[in-house]
């Protein structure tokens, strides 16, 4: 059903337009090619995935801090591996990742096409939780930035999704009023209950089209937003 009543749409980066597993993964195999050949991409990226989610999560919260998170998700995936490496090599690895990251640029099938679509008829924001300068070079090397009015990242607004405070730091930088405003995220949590108890209607893209309580409003392509908008 159209949401008539919407005039501004935030929307989360990471794994919702932009996407992370697909650029991670390119990321860490060239990074790898030239220091470890040995290691196998895809068992890698089989343990890195999940790792890096929970260290997320754990971020979020604040139960572990930026250099921790950094640090552990790769601590923690080499281990998973039996992959042998310093210290000193993981935080090489890690600089080299977070430098390299914003040069792969894929986005999700869908996205440019659904912003041409959107762009017209709505005020677009973004509402990140990932690092300002990492997610300013993804989206202006992915060729996003332009679409976007707004752009609130957690170190602007001094607090992490789902956290109120984010969510109203981006309706008072949008100059956006919670009623007519719809929040679009891949994480039930941080992007969708976050906003849903922030007073902001939700959408959860749900891309691996896991189970979703009836209440949720949901989709599996992007391109199925204009059901709703």
């Amino acid at each position: 059903m159209k949401q008539t009543h919407i005039k501004d749409v935030f929307f989360d980066l990471d794994h919702t337009l932009w996407d992370f597993d697909k650029n991670s993964e390119l990321t860490f195999g060239g990074i790898f090619s030239r220091s470890h050949p040995e290691i196998e991409i895809k068992d890698f990226i089989g343990k890195y995935v999940p790792i890096n989610q929970e260290c997320w999560k754990l971020y979020q919260y604040d139960k572990i801090t930026h250099e921790e998170l950094r640090y552990n998700r790769l601590k923690n995936s080499f281990d998973a591996i039996n992959y042998s490496i310093s210290d000193t090599e993981i935080d090489k690895i890690s600089d080299e990742y977070i430098a390299f990251l914003p040069e792969n640029n894929h986005l999700f099938d869908g996205t440019m096409e659904l912003l041409e679509y959107l762009k017209p008829n709505y005020n677009l924001h973004i509402i990140t939780n990932g690092f300002a300068e990492v997610q300013f070079k993804k989206m202006n090397n992915s060729k996003i930035t332009s679409y976007f009015s707004t752009i609130t990242n957690s170190e602007m607004a001094g607090v992490k999704k789902p956290n109120p405070i984010i969510f109203d730091f981006a309706l008072d930088l949008a100059k956006a009023n919670k009623e007519n405003s719809i929040m679009i995220g891949d994480s039930l949590d941080a992007d969708v209950q976050g906003a849903l108890d922030a007073g902001l209607d939700a959408i959860y893209f749900n891309e691996s089209n896991s189970a979703v309580e009836d209440h949720i409003k949901h989709i599996n392509h992007l391109l199925e937003l204009k059901k709703y908008l």
